[in-house]
């Protein structure tokens, strides 16, 4: 696995104000740039790919829909280099109505863990008042958090802090808690 997946903090910024499309920088806690990505814009099917910097030579991770526009979408993940499916990442799209949820997948398509929103009450806030109010995710794993997704508020630019330094042994694969981030930044600027 590539060293860059190896890191216990990560910040995912997404610039909001593009033309072209989305641009996500993902970066270690020492700022130095791990990742780029940049969306296309008018993409019915989401298809995100990871690289390594912004010439977008090497393809770290790709994050694709199975299907075109659907409120309860699944997305798989896939590493380039070795063709292997890392595992998937499934909306429950009723349920993420009013809190956001998600289901984490194995490679084998069984269930490991579970995405969720904190806070109820500011998820009904945040989704009929105001979207600037900061979301925070945790992983669940076996019940336990093994990661936290936490947003920061800042009008211009969605910035993630993602940390997994409460999964030494690496429960969850890096690879799919970073998909899981971006995806999570990518569909929250579609939903506001």
């Amino acid at each position: 696995m590539n060293h860059k997946f190896g890191y216990t903090q990560y910040l995912v910024r997404k610039k909001i104000i593009s033309i072209v499309g989305a641009k996500f920088h993902i970066y270690n806690a020492n700022e130095e740039l791990v990742m780029f990505s940049q969306l296309k814009a008018f993409k019915l099917k989401e298809d995100i790919r990871l690289y390594s910097d912004e010439s977008m030579t090497e393809e770290l991770l790709t994050i694709s829909a199975r299907s075109m526009v659907d409120f309860s979408a699944t997305y798989d993940v896939k590493d380039p280099s070795t063709g292997e499916h890392v595992g998937s990442l499934r909306r429950k799209g009723f349920k993420s109505i009013l809190k956001d949820e998600w289901i984490i997948m194995s490679p084998n398509e069984v269930e490991i863990g579970r995405i969720k929103e904190e806070s109820s009450v500011l998820a009904l806030l945040r989704r009929f008042l105001s979207n600037l109010i900061p979301q925070q995710y945790n992983v669940l794993i076996n019940g336990n958090t093994v990661t936290t997704f936490k947003q920061n508020f800042n009008p211009f630019v969605t910035k993630m802090n993602v940390d997994f330094s409460a999964d030494p042994s690496h429960v969850l694969d890096r690879r799919l808690g970073l998909a899981a981030s971006v995806l999570l930044c990518a569909i929250d600027g579609k939903q506001n």
